[in-house]
């Protein structure tokens, strides 16, 4: 499909190609995946990529979830299917297998269809999702943050908000500064026409209210500053964080400290949070736990690490490992077995059983936070052992928590983050650390 010029729609096509060409790599076999429902905002935005995609030597893949919330959802999905080739995209679609009545549906239905689509472009080895939210989505993100939903902010750039299936995904939105009408003049322009689903009329979802309130707003949402996250130190890989006390006793960058550390999904807010802030700048010698974290206040300096007992509660099982397929356990590290018969489990209650050279690495850790580390086992030979030659073990903390450094200071300094720098930060060399390499 060509696409015609956009003299007529506000020069929206240069906008936004631009905007993938300042973000996106060039020729490489890596597709980008794009989100499509089949509704106008998502078919501009694959329409857009893959003109960019032909003009870049970039394969572009559309990705598609059926919720299985409406009797007409499978022939939606086969027509974006036809929507996508007819581009000249790639497509999958995905189902969401879980689907039930409830409370809170579209929460739900939102993070698993983030999941299938992180799962599916890692799977295709793509590095970046492109969302088709547009500035009337931020408005109406913002008007629900006002009225006390759990959203967050839609921002440019932004890593998956799942976890761990999220991990080494990007999100871009390009059209996050569009004007939803505008988009649907430019898909008139081109011959396209679009999905309308019917709950996007419903008053009775939260977003559907948002919708009718800010309706025919064209300002642009209060976008808030970018933040600048204190460095975690060397032993972040291993989910420890060193931070010196009056760089972390700050809400934001306290939050995403005690996430990235403890390997949880859902953040903390409110209150505890606030009162754990206080603790820090007070100076004093304390300990907290906090999301699945242990917070060490000692003099001017805080430990984050993840706190075993929380481990425990948890119940986090003992993990058989396949071969060649990686797991994330406990949301910190990824575990490939290269050959047959491995286990992974908690060190709590097994460092006795570990050699003598083992349990020395272990002692460089803080004295809490040696219990909460990985240990593998061979049942075969009754072997416990930090590490081996047979199976890689990936920290996963401190590339999660500079990934979102990344992303939270993006546009600082009128800097935009690339493809590449996503790509290197998850997949490059990160240094090996004493603990688990033989």
């Amino acid at each position: 499909m060509q696409l015609i010029p956009d003299d007529q729609t506000c020069g929206l096509r240069g906008r936004v190609l631009a905007q993938l060409s300042a973000r996106l790599d060039g020729p490489h076999d890596r597709p980008v995946a794009v989100g499509l429902s089949g509704g106008g905002d998502s078919l501009a935005l694959l329409a857009l990529a893959c003109e960019w995609g032909r003009q870049a030597g970039r394969r572009i893949l559309a990705l598609t979830v059926d919720h299985r919330l409406n009797p007409d959802s499978e022939i939606w999905t086969q027509r974006a299917g036809q929507m996508a080739r007819g581009c000249g995209a790639d497509w999958r679609g995905l189902v969401w297998e879980d689907a039930r009545a409830g409370t809170a549906i579209q929460e739900r239905a939102r993070l698993a269809r983030h999941a299938l689509l992180a799962e599916a472009a890692r799977e295709a080895g793509a590095s970046v999702i492109l969302l088709g939210h547009t500035a009337n989505d931020a408005l109406e993100n913002e008007w629900m943050r006002a009225q006390g939903t759990a959203m967050g902010e839609l921002r440019p750039f932004s890593p998956s908000p799942v976890w761990p299936q999220g991990r080494g995904i990007a999100i871009l939105r390009p059209l996050l500064s569009e004007q939803r009408e505008d988009l649907r003049h430019w898909l008139g322009h081109q011959g396209l026409s679009w999905i309308d689903d019917p709950a996007n009329a419903d008053d009775r979802y939260t977003r559907v209210r948002a919708r009718q309130v800010v309706a025919g707003r064209e300002r642009e949402p209060a976008m808030s500053a970018p933040i600048v996250l204190p460095d975690a130190g060397p032993d972040a890989d291993l989910g420890i964080f060193h931070f010196p006390r009056a760089a972390i006793a700050r809400s934001r960058a306290l939050s995403v400290a005690l996430l990235c550390a403890s390997g949880q999904s859902v953040p903390p807010r409110g209150e505890r949070l606030e009162a754990l802030v206080r603790r820090i700048a007070a100076g004093t010698t304390d300990v907290a736990v906090l999301a699945g974290a242990r917070v060490e206040m000692d003099g001017p300096d805080v430990r984050i690490f993840r706190e075993a007992g929380e481990q425990r509660r948890g119940g986090l099982n003992v993990l058989s490992l396949r071969v060649n397929e990686p797991v994330v356990w406990d949301g910190r590290f990824e575990i490939t077995a290269r050959e047959n018969g491995w286990q992974v489990m908690s060190a709590d209650g097994f460092i006795a059983r570990l050699s003598d050279r083992d349990r020395k690495a272990l002692k460089t850790l803080p004295a809490h936070a040696r219990a909460s580390m990985p240990v593998l086992y061979k049942p075969l030979t009754d072997q416990y052992v930090l590490g081996d030659d047979g199976v890689d073990v990936c920290g996963l903390c401190g590339r999660r928590y500079r990934a979102t450094a990344l992303a939270l200071a993006d546009s600082l300094l009128d800097e935009t983050t690339q493809e590449s720098a996503l790509f290197d930060l998850w997949h490059g060399e990160t240094g090996s650390t004493a603990l688990f390499s033989f």
